[in-house]
C-alpha cells in the first residue's frame, strides 16, 4: 500500500506497560516537531489517554496524533491497524503467547515490524512460518531490537568489519552489566528455557564455501580482559550467528562465543550453578510455577534513580590468520532506558532511513536489517561503539 495512504508513519503497540511508557517518552522527547506521524495502541483507551497526557508534559509538540484500541489477539482489528501505519513497534511479551498475529497482521498489510523479544522459540517459529510470506511482501520483520541483541549483533559486526573478509574469523563477546530486569524479560525468560531446544537454535545455511557455527561453551580465563568468561544461555549468540550465515562479510567460515563477565572465578562457578538450576527448573511444570511466583509482577521496574545508575558494556575479541581486533559497545542501564533507545531509534529507522538501509526482507536480524545504519544512529544517542587502537 502506497505511505500516502497511511494514517501514521509509526504506531507504538504496548504503550501502557512499563517498557512500552519509556519508548513513547523517548519518541515524544527525541521527535519534536519532525512530522513524523504516529500513535500509541493498547487495550484500554483510559490508561492510552492517560499516558498521552502524561506525553503532552514531555512535549506538546510530538504528542502522539492518535490512540488506537486493540488487542494483539485480534487479528482482523490488527491487520486494519497494520494497513493504516508504515512501521509497528511492539513491546507486547512475552512474545510466545502475544507476538503472532502482530506479525501475522504486519505481513499481510505490508508493514514494517520490530520488537524487543528475547524467546528464541518465539523467533525460529517466526523463521519457520513467516519468513517466506514476508520476503514475498517485502516486510522487514526485525526481532530483538533491545538489549537483546542490539549490542551483541552490530557490536559483533563492527568487529568483523575490523577484520579481512576472506579470512576465516573467531569471535567471542563478553558482557558484564548493572541493571534490573522487568518482570515481562523474567517472564521471557523463563518461557524460553522451558524450551532447552530453542537454544540451540536453526540450522544456519550460510551458502556455499562458507560455514558458520558456535565456539566451545566453557569457563575461561580470559587475560585480555582480565577475567572470565562464563558461557550464557541467550539470545544473543544465535542472532550474530544468523547474521554471519546471511551475510558473506563475516568470512569463509565464522564461529562465535558468547559469555558473562567476571573477575572472580568463585562467581562464575556460582553463575554456573545459578543458571543451570534455573534452566533445570524451567523444565518441569511444578518449577516453572515457581519461577513464576518469584519473578517480578509484569508492567512494573524500577524508578529513574535506579535506573540512572544501570550500565552495560560488551567486550568483542574477534581474530582472523592475520589479524586481530577489539570493540567495546558501552551505554546506560540495559534493561530499560537503552533497551527503550534502541527500539524507538530501530522503529524511527525504518521510518526515516528507508532508501538507505539494506535492501532485504523477511524476519531479519538488526544487523541484516540496518547494518552501520542503526549504529550511527544509536552512537548520536550516546550509546558508543568503540574501535581499540
Amino acid at each position: 500500500m502506497p505511505d500516502v495512504d497511511r494514517d501514521y508513519d509509526l504506531v507504538l503497540l504496548g504503550a501502557t506497560g512499563f517498557t512500552g511508557r519509556l519508548v513513547a517518552e523517548d519518541l515524544t522527547r527525541e521527535l519534536g516537531p519532525s512530522g513524523l506521524r504516529w500513535a500509541i495502541a493498547g487495550r484500554d483507551r483510559t490508561r492510552l489517554e492517560a499516558v498521552r497526557e502524561d506525553l503532552a508534559a514531555i512535549s506538546p509538540d510530538a504528542t502522539p496524533d492518535g490512540l488506537e484500541v486493540v488487542d494483539v489477539h485480534d487479528r482482523p482489528a490488527l491487520t486494519d491497524l497494520a494497513r493504516r501505519t508504515r512501521v509497528i513497534a511492539t513491546t507486547v511479551g512475552p512474545y510466545a503467547r502475544h507476538g503472532e498475529d502482530v506479525v501475522a497482521a504486519c505481513i499481510a498489510a505490508g508493514t514494517d515490524y520490530v520488537d524487543i523479544t528475547g524467546e528464541p522459540a518465539f523467533v525460529h517459529r517466526l523463521l519457520r512460518d513467516h519468513h517466506d510470506a514476508a520476503v514475498d511482501a517485502g516486510v522487514r520483520i526485525v526481532n530483538s531490537c533491545g538489549f537483546d541483541s542490539v549490542p551483541h549483533d552490530l557490536g559483533a559486526q563492527l568487529a568483523v568489519e575490523q577484520l579481512p573478509d576472506d579470512e576465516p574469523v573467531e569471535l567471542r563477546g563478553f558482557v558484564s552489566a548493572k541493571g534490573r530486569f522487568s518482570g515481562g524479560t523474567f517472564t521471557s525468560a523463563i518461557e524460553a528455557m522451558a524450551d532447552r531446544d530453542s537454544l540451540r537454535g536453526p540450522r544456519l545455511d550460510a551458502g556455499p564455501g562458507r560455514r558458520v557455527g558456535s565456539l566451545p561453551r566453557r569457563i575461561q580465563r580470559v587475560p585480555a580482559i582480565d577475567g572470565w568468561g562464563v558461557p550464557l544461555p541467550t539470545i544473543d549468540p544465535l542472532v550474530v550467528l544468523r547474521s554471519a550465515a546471511a551475510l558473506p562479510d563475516y568470512g569463509p567460515a565464522f564461529r562465535y562465543g558468547h559469555f558473562a563477565r567476571t573477575s572472580n572465578p568463585a562467581v562464575a562457578g556460582g553463575m554456573v550453578a545459578g543458571v543451570g538450576l534455573v534452566a533445570a527448573l524451567a523444565q518441569v511444570g511444578p518449577g516453572r510455577a515457581l519461577l513464576h511466583r518469584l519473578a517480578p509482577d509484569q508492567g512494573e521496574g524500577p524508578d529513574e534513580a535506579t535506573r540512572a545508575e544501570g550500565r552495560f558494556r560488551v567486550t568483542f575479541l574477534g581474530t582472523s590468520p592475520s589479524a586481530s581486533t577489539r570493540v567495546e559497545v558501552r551505554g546506560g542501564d540495559p534493561g530499560y532506558t537503552e533497551t527503550s533507545k534502541m527500539l524507538a531509534e530501530a522503529a524511527r529507522s525504518l521510518v526515516e532511513d528507508r532508501d538507505a538501509l539494506p535492501d532485504r526482507a523477511g524476519v531479519l536480524t538488526t544487523a541484516t536489517a540496518f547494518g552501520p545504519v542503526l549504529r550511527e544512529r544509536l552512537q548520536a544517542r550516546g550509546i558508543t561503539f568503540t574501535v581499540a587502537a
